[in-house]
């Protein structure tokens, strides 16, 4: 019986602790971002907008006259490697290696959509990608790349008035334009499982998932690697 109970404890473990994991992530981006001044910050969280390219789901949101933050929290652990330009990063455990896309990417969609609903420049939002304290990185970006802890001073580096615009105005768009349909919110999951497998598909096919074109096998000072023939319009490499 002992036994049994155990195995159930591990089951249960693998399905929830991601989950947990995430959770708490997030509990603690919140906790440091309510650290910011409420007079000169407005936080939202959770946010998810849609245009002509679909939804965004967004983590965590800063508005203030010295810019807009679009933060993406990504509660990894182990050692973190990848750089600005690369089509995915790895994460190293020991021996294993967990691939997963590159989050500047995601984050600069993000960013257009809010550009594009707020009529506000690219200019006045500032990209910030965060993981779990846990986390060992090592990225190579001019984008800000950082750990929960360090992410309100990340922030605050911020000192230049650039938004003239009323920062609750802009706020109360995001929030009208907010989606909280859970039904939508579960859709936009589905669509990303989706597009992830239809993107490892393209590769087995040896078809360049980023703009069509064929994978072939190229030559670098590190060794042979797969990338894009359309290089260097297009930089995608198999991972």
């Amino acid at each position: 019986m002992g036994i049994i109970i155990l195995i159930m404890l591990w089951i249960l473990l693998k399905i929830y602790y991601p989950k947990f994991r995430g959770f708490m992530g997030e509990f603690w981006v919140k906790l440091e971002l309510g650290k910011l001044p409420k007079d000169k910050y407005i936080v939202l969280n959770d946010i998810m907008l849609k245009d002509e390219k679909g939804t965004h789901q967004i983590d965590h949101l800063v508005l203030s006259v010295f810019g807009i933050f679009v933060i993406e929290m990504k509660n990894y652990y182990g050692l973190i490697k990848g750089r600005e330009f690369d089509n995915k990063w790895c994460q190293y455990l020991g021996k294993t290696k967990n691939y997963f896309i590159n989050p500047i990417h995601q984050n600069y969609g993000h960013v257009k959509s809010l550009s594009k609903l707020l009529k506000l420049d690219d200019k006045y939002f500032i990209s910030i990608i965060c993981f779990s304290n846990q986390a060992e990185i090592d990225v190579k970006s001019n984008s800000i790349v950082t750990q929960v802890d360090y992410l309100k001073n990340e922030i605050l580096k911020y000192k230049e008035v650039l938004i003239e615009n009323d920062i609750k105005e802009l706020a109360n768009i995001i929030i009208f334009n907010n989606i909280d349909d859970k039904k939508l919110r579960k859709q936009h999951i589905k669509d990303i499982r989706t597009r992830i497998n239809n993107d490892k598909g393209l590769e087995n096919n040896m078809i360049c998932p980023k703009c069509g074109n064929k994978l072939v096998e190229r030559n670098s000072k590190y060794g042979k690697f797969i990338g894009c023939s359309n290089y260097p319009k297009c930089k995608y490499i198999k991972k």
